[in-house]
C-alpha cells in the first residue's frame, strides 16, 4: 500500500477507484448501423439522424457489442444478472447533440468481479463494481487563432463505448498503471478492443483520494482526466497523491473536482467542479427496452472465450517448462505470446524443452532489443516466427555458433531475408571441415612460439590465446568445439 509521511507526521493512505471506457471492435455503431471504424474518415461522414440525435429517431441495440461486454465481464468473474436495463444520462456538450448520453446506472450487464494482479511478488485482488455499456461521444476540434472556434465531429458518436468501474482497491500509482495494463491485455487477448490509448480507443479516468492510516472514511477525491499512456497514468496520479498532501499538510481543504493532466508540465489542472450521479438525471431509456439475458446466452458467451493471459503463462511454465517470469513476459502480449508459439511449432527440434527455452531467450532478448530499438511491435518484425525457428534450427546444427546468430538475426531483421539466405549470403557458417582447420592450426603454432613456450611451462592459460588466434584467422567461423582439442592434441602434455 502507498503512504507517504508529511512534515506534520500524518501517514496518508491512497485510496484509487478507476474508470476505463474501452471502444469495442464491432463493424457498426451502438445503436444505428453507421460504421464504427471512423479512423482516417473526413469529419461527419459516418453519421445518421440516430447518431446525429435528430429528434424522433429510434436506437436499435446492436447485439455483438452486448456479446463483447459479456465476455469482458466473465473474463473479469463478473456476475451476469438475468435483466439489465437502459438508462438517459443528461450530457450538456456538443459533441453529443442530442443533449444526453444511453448508458446504464443501477441495473449494468454486470457487477461483482475482480482482477487479480502481481504487485511486487504479492498478489493483490481488485474488485470490479461492473462492466456496463454506452455510447462514445462525438469530438471538439478547437481551431485557436485571432478568430478561434471549435468544430464538432460526429464520426465518433454512437461508437460503442465498454466502462469498466474499480472499486476503491488500488493504492497507488504504480498499482494503477499495472491494473492498467493488465486491464489492457485481456482486452486484447478476447479481441474485443485494439486496447490504444494513444488513439483514444482505451481511455481511464482516476478517482483519487487520500485518509490519514486507519481512517475507514474516505477522503475527498478528485477525478483526473487526458491520461493517454500508461506512464500518463502513473505520472498523473503520482503528481495529484503528493499534490492532496501538500494540501492537507498545509491546513488546506481537498475540493471535490474534475482536473486534468498536462503532459508538457507534468501537473493536474483543475477543469470543473464534479458532477454528483445526481447531476446526471438518470432515468429508465424509453426508447429501448430492458434486456432479459438467458443463462444460455451466457454459456454460449462463455464457450466462445479464448484462452486468458494468465491461463496461457501457467500453461506456457507447464507445457514449455518456462520460468514463471519468462511466461509472464511472453503472455503479456497476445501479438508476443502468439509469435513464441508459433516459432516453437516451426522448429525441427527433436529436444523440445531446449527449443522452447531457446525460443523464449531469443525472443525476450535480441528479437526485442532490436524492436525496441526501432520502436516496433512484434507484429512489425521483419523476422518471421518461421524465420526465429530457422535461425534456432542452424545454430542447433552446428552450422553457425550462437555469436553468429546473433549476427544474423541482425542482418535478417534488417533486410527481410531468411536467416539461411543471410548465412549463405555472407558466408558466415562454421568451418567444419576438419583439413582445412588443422592446417589453420598448425599454422598458429607455427606463429606463435612464445605462447607455446609458455604452455609447455605450466602456463595452460596460453591456449586460450591460441584458441583466439585461431578464430581471428578464420574470422570467427571455426567451431570452437573442435578448435581447442586440435590444439590440446598437437601440443602434447604440458
Amino acid at each position: 500500500m502507498a503512504t507517504a509521511p508529511t512534515s506534520t507526521s500524518v501517514e496518508y493512505e491512497v485510496v484509487i477507484g478507476l474508470e476505463v471506457h474501452s471502444q469495442l471492435l464491432t463493424t457498426s455503431k451502438m445503436f444505428c448501423r453507421c460504421p464504427a471504424d471512423y479512423a482516417n474518415a473526413e469529419p461527419n461522414t459516418h453519421i445518421c439522424p440516430v447518431c446525429s440525435g435528430y429528434p424522433g429517431v429510434l436506437p436499435v441495440i446492436n447485439e455483438q457489442a452486448i456479446d463483447y461486454i459479456m465476455m469482458t465481464a466473465l473474463a473479469l468473474n463478473c456476475e451476469i444478472p438475468d435483466f439489465c436495463k437502459f438508462d438517459r444520462k443528461n450530457y450538456g456538450y456538443p459533441d453529443l447533440p442530442k443533449g444526453y448520453q444511453i448508458s446504464q446506472y443501477d441495473r449494468p450487464i454486470s457487477r461483482n468481479g475482480y482482477i487479480l494482479l502481481d504487485v511486487n511478488g504479492e498478489e493483490r485482488r481488485i474488485g470490479i463494481t461492473r462492466v456496463h455499456m454506452e455510447e462514445d461521444t462525438g469530438r471538439l476540434v478547437h481551431r485557436e487563432g485571432k478568430n478561434s472556434y471549435t468544430l464538432v465531429d460526429l464520426n465518433r458518436a454512437g461508437v460503442p463505448l465498454m466502462e469498466i468501474v474499480s472499486e476503491p482497491d488500488i493504492r497507488g500509482a504504480e498499482e494503477a498503471r499495472l491494473y492498467m495494463e493488465k486491464l489492457r491485455t485481456i482486452l486484447v487477448y478476447l479481441g474485443v478492443s485494439s486496447g490504444k490509448m494513444e488513439e483514444g480507443a482505451l481511455r481511464c479516468d482516476a478517482n483519487v483520494s487520500i485518509r490519514p492510516r486507519g481512517q475507514q472514511e474516505f477522503g475527498v477525491k478528485t477525478e483526473i482526466k487526458n491520461m493517454n499512456s500508461f506512464r500518463s497514468v502513473e505520472r498523473a496520479i503520482s503528481y495529484e497523491i503528493g499534490r492532496q498532501i501538500e494540501v492537507l499538510s498545509s491546513g488546506g481543504v481537498i475540493h471535490q473536482e474534475t482536473r486534468g493532466w498536462d503532459e508538457d508540465r507534468g501537473v493536474t489542472v483543475s477543469q470543473r467542479s464534479k458532477e454528483y450521479a445526481d447531476d446526471y438525471r438518470y432515468f429508465p431509456e424509453p426508447d429501448l427496452p430492458p434486456l432479459v439475458i438467458s443463462r444460455e446466452w451466457v454459456e454460449r458467451i462463455r464457450a466462445q472465450m479464448p484462452e486468458l493471459p494468465d491461463a496461457k503463462s501457467k500453461r506456457f511454465v507447464e507445457q514449455y517448462g518456462l520460468s514463471a517470469r519468462d511466461a509472464g513476459q511472453l503472455t503479456a502480449e497476445k501479438a508476443l505470446a502468439d509469435y513464441y508459439e508459433a516459432a516453437v511449432a516451426a522448429g525441427t527440434s527433436a529436444d523440445t524443452a531446449a527449443r522452447a527455452k531457446a525460443a523464449a531467450n531469443w525472443t525476450l532478448g535480441d528479437l526485442r532489443r532490436l524492436l525496441n530499438a526501432g520502436s516496433l511491435d512484434i507484429t512489425e518484425s521483419r523476422v518471421a516466427p518461421q524465420g526465429l525457428a530457422e535461425l534456432l534450427d542452424l545454430i542447433e546444427s552446428g552450422k553457425i555458433s550462437g555469436k553468429q546468430g546473433k549476427e544474423v538475426l541482425e542482418k535478417a531483421f534488417a533486410s527481410g531475408d531468411t536467416p539461411a539466405a543471410v548465412v549463405e549470403r555472407e558466408g558466415i557458417a562454421q568451418m567444419s571441415d576438419s583439413g582445412e582447420l588443422e592446417r589453420i592450426v598448425d599454422e598458429v603454432i607455427a606463429d606463435n612460439p612464445k605462447a607455446v613456450e609458455d604452455y609447455h611451462a605450466g602456463k595452460t592459460a596460453s591456449v586460450q590465446f591460441l584458441v583466439g588466434q585461431v578464430m581471428k584467422r578464420t574470422r570467427g567461423r571455426a567451431r570452437p568445439d573442435m578448435v581447442s582439442p586440435l590444439l590440446l592434441g598437437k601440443l602434447g602434455a604440458p
